[in-house]
């Protein structure tokens, strides 16, 4: 029903905002994949809330149990289960919506789908929920370190101040070292203060992540339906307030002309295929060539607002909902890690796949 992702490499999400917890199911997973716990957390306090001013202060230090699955520190090849539980619920920010919709939220339609919703910060269609997905990426990364493959997104656009460099003029590895995770830091004061500006007005601001993929090998993917690049954009477009995904060349293919647009073939003096550009974003016909993979993930404005809107009730009456609760101004500098999850969850089951493939 919509709460589990991948063929192989499977997860399973559970969990509501202010429930007991949120976690999640991993099938799929070799045994004998060391399992880093430091790790694992690492990349959840990434995601976490309360990391500066400019995100929800919601206080959750979102340290995860695992209940199944990992043995004498290697993961055992059975279902993985891990725990996230809920520390900082406030319920009553949320008692004023309990019959109210609120605009661009997900209120009037799982009301209208199941009869009856969550309202509490959303319950499951909070973006509390991706912790979960952190967590099952964290073990899938761990999975694809084996093979050399990194995964490493990065802030590229608040509204409309950009990183106009490409990734490979960037040093990516100062990603981390400023709140909005632009590895530009002059931009990246900018987007902080422009952001802080925002959140004093009551209002929010949406933005782009960009994601790159190194170490893929050639032939990772499949035909027709299942191609990567598809199921790369599925996973995108399953994480809250995603409005759009381009890889490679994106849109601004369309401008160029097909003598332009050809990745050109060549041997290298390791007598490896390669292409001397990379307009196909690491992927053609589907499937991996070897070269880098990278792609965009834009972010719409974060819908709760500090201000009042207008909407209406589930009896049909007019009604104005009035911001309140603890909510980011802009989701893109927490989404990083979240991006960063669902590509490694993609390449990992893809990964996988191709091991069926041949023989």
């Amino acid at each position: 029903m919509g709460s589990t992702f991948g063929k192989i490499f499977k997860i399973a999400t559970f969990g509501e905002s202010h429930g007991v917890g949120i976690g999640v199911i991993i099938e799929g997973c070799p045994g004998g994949v060391d399992f880093d716990p430091n790790f694992i957390q690492h990349e959840l306090t990434r995601r976490k809330p309360g990391q500066s001013r400019i995100t929800t202060q919601r206080k959750e230090a979102d340290e995860f149990e695992v209940l199944s699955g990992v043995f004498e520190g290697k993961t055992t090849g059975t279902p993985i289960a891990l725990i996230i539980r809920n520390e900082d619920q406030r319920s009553k920010d949320y008692s004023h919506i309990a019959v109210q919709f609120r605009p661009s939220h997900a209120d009037y339609t799982y009301q209208v789908k199941y009869g009856v919703r969550d309202y509490r910060g959303g319950g499951r269609s909070s973006a509390r929920e991706t912790a979960a997905r952190v967590a099952a990426g964290a073990v899938a990364k761990l999975l694809l370190a084996k093979l050399g493959v990194n995964v490493q997104a990065y802030v590229s656009q608040v509204g409309t101040l950009k990183v106009d460099k490409q990734y490979t003029e960037l040093d990516l590895s100062i990603t981390e070292t400023n709140a909005v995770r632009c590895p530009d830091p002059d931009i990246a004061e900018q987007m902080f203060d422009y952001i802080d500006g925002i959140r004093k007005q009551g209002d929010s601001v949406g933005g782009v992540v960009n994601c790159v993929i190194t170490g893929a090998p050639a032939g990772w993917g499949e035909p027709v339906f299942d191609k990567l690049h598809a199921d790369l954009g599925k996973a995108m477009l399953s994480i809250n307030a995603v409005k759009g995904f381009e890889y490679g060349s994106g849109f601004e293919g369309v401008t160029m002309l097909g003598s332009q647009h050809n990745d050109a073939f060549y041997i290298d003096e390791k007598e490896e295929v390669h292409t001397r550009t990379n307009h196909s974003g690491g992927i053609q016909g589907g499937i991996s060539n070897g070269e880098d993979i990278y792609f965009k993930v834009a972010f719409k404005p974060v819908a709760t607002i500090m201000q009042d809107q207008e909407s209406v009730d589930q009896h049909g009456d007019v009604a104005i909902v009035q911001g309140k609760g603890r909510h980011d101004p802009c989701v893109v500098p927490r989404a990083v890690p979240i991006v960063e999850a669902m590509a490694a969850l993609v390449l990992a089951d893809f990964y996988l796949r191709n091991k069926s493939s041949k023989i």
